[in-house]
């Protein structure tokens, strides 16, 4: 029988439960999910008929892995990596992929010395219709890039009652809406147009500046439930120290201008990434929670919605769309395309020429423009890179 690559899943969450699902689409044998001491966690585990860890050392003792994928609180990102690599395994971590970009310098240097596989889950750069509008940057389709705008909204913090880790900067670190969701906009516009941020100046306002904690976990958007809600007998009040909104100018270094809105408190967006890019001859324009439509722009002929179809798709597109045209596709099949990429380098025994998915070095980069845009809001000006 052929060797079927084995993964541990480190975080019983919302997110980690995605990757179990995603991991075994691609045939990948989840040995473990770590994380699981609370009743709640215990569950989670059973019902994806997953061994039970408290521990990665534990599970690591426990038998062969190949890959460890870290899906837990931002603040454990860098010891759990740290801790894989050591013991030689490849590893997949959730953005941001450490608490600051000095402990991100450290990780990618450490992952390139130990010669393993290394990710980080920008699993936005795995929609299909994003990847056509990078190919038509590519093809010169819009022409010469000038501006490059959109954002990331939803409303799962919107009241003062919802409640989740990220809400505690110990936990989740000094930046929140920024560095959760803002990280998947800068870094799908820096893949889709072939530029990087050259310059910041930036906003950030806490619209919610107390919140009710409930004495309780509260898993990321169960808040939004009727039930999950905190009541006054089994909350405290705690003052918010991040921002649930953002707002970025931007200078791209092709010689784009550009801004990004960022907000955790918009009614009625529930995961809300869109984008525009404005070229010479033409404009693409995308948007999450209508992902099955890109919208092509024209002056001088019709515009036009390009559903995505494989048919119809440029072949890079179309390596990440395996449903018809007509059969919706989403954000569960972001992440298997983005670990079949990772787990082909795994195959390959090592990390490919051509990079096809996102690394620790793409993570170190959105650290670093994170701290640039904090340093922005926080002295009033524009912050160069």
């Amino acid at each position: 029988m052929a060797y079927r690559v084995r993964a541990i899943v480190v975080g019983p969450g919302y997110i980690g439960p995605v990757h179990v699902d995603a991991l075994r689409r691609n045939g990948v044998d989840v040995v473990g999910l770590v994380g699981s001491g609370s009743d709640a966690g215990l569950a989670r585990a059973e019902a994806l008929g997953v061994t039970a860890y408290a521990s990665l050392t534990d599970a690591l003792a426990a038998g062969p892995v190949d890959c460890v994928h870290i899906a837990t609180p931002n603040y454990l990102h860098a010891p759990l990596a740290r801790e894989a690599i050591e013991a030689g395994k490849h590893v997949v971590c959730e953005k941001p992929l450490a608490m600051d970009a000095a402990e991100g310098e450290e990780l990618l240097a450490q992952a390139e010395a130990a010669g393993v596989v290394h990710a980080v889950n920008f699993n936005f750069r795995f929609y299909a219709l994003p990847r056509q509008a990078k190919a038509m940057v590519e093809a010169g389709e819009l022409g010469p890039v000038s501006l490059i705008h959109g954002g990331y909204l939803q409303d799962w913090l919107l009241l003062p009652t919802d409640w989740n880790w990220r809400l505690d900067p110990d936990l989740g670190g000094g930046l929140r809406a920024v560095a959760d969701i803002g990280s998947h906009w800068l870094d799908l516009m820096g893949f889709v147009t072939g530029q990087q941020p050259v310059a910041v100046c930036a906003d950030l306002a806490t619209v919610v500046p107390v919140r009710q904690k409930p004495r309780r976990a509260v898993e990321t958007f169960a808040g939004k439930d009727a039930e999950a809600g905190a009541g006054p007998a089994d909350a405290e009040d705690r003052p918010i120290r991040t921002e649930d909104y953002a707002g970025v100018l931007l200078h791209w270094d092709g010689g784009a201008r550009g801004a990004m809105t960022v907000s955790q408190v918009s009614p009625g967006r529930k995961n809300r990434l869109w984008f525009e890019i404005d070229g010479a001859r033409a404009a693409a324009a995308w948007d999450a929670e209508r992902g099955e439509e890109l919208w092509i722009g024209r002056r001088d002929g019709p515009n036009v919605l390009l559903q995505r179809d494989p048919s119809l798709l440029a072949p890079q597109a179309r390596a990440v769309s395996a449903a018809p045209g007509g059969h919706a596709e989403g954000y569960v099949e972001t992440h298997r395309a983005l670990f079949a990429a990772v787990y082909r380098a795994i195959a390959a025994g090592g990390s490919p020429d051509h990079l096809d998915y996102p690394t620790f070095g793409d993570g170190l980069r959105s650290l670093r423009l994170g701290e640039a845009i904090a340093r922005s809001a926080a002295e009033g000006r524009w912050i160069g890179l």
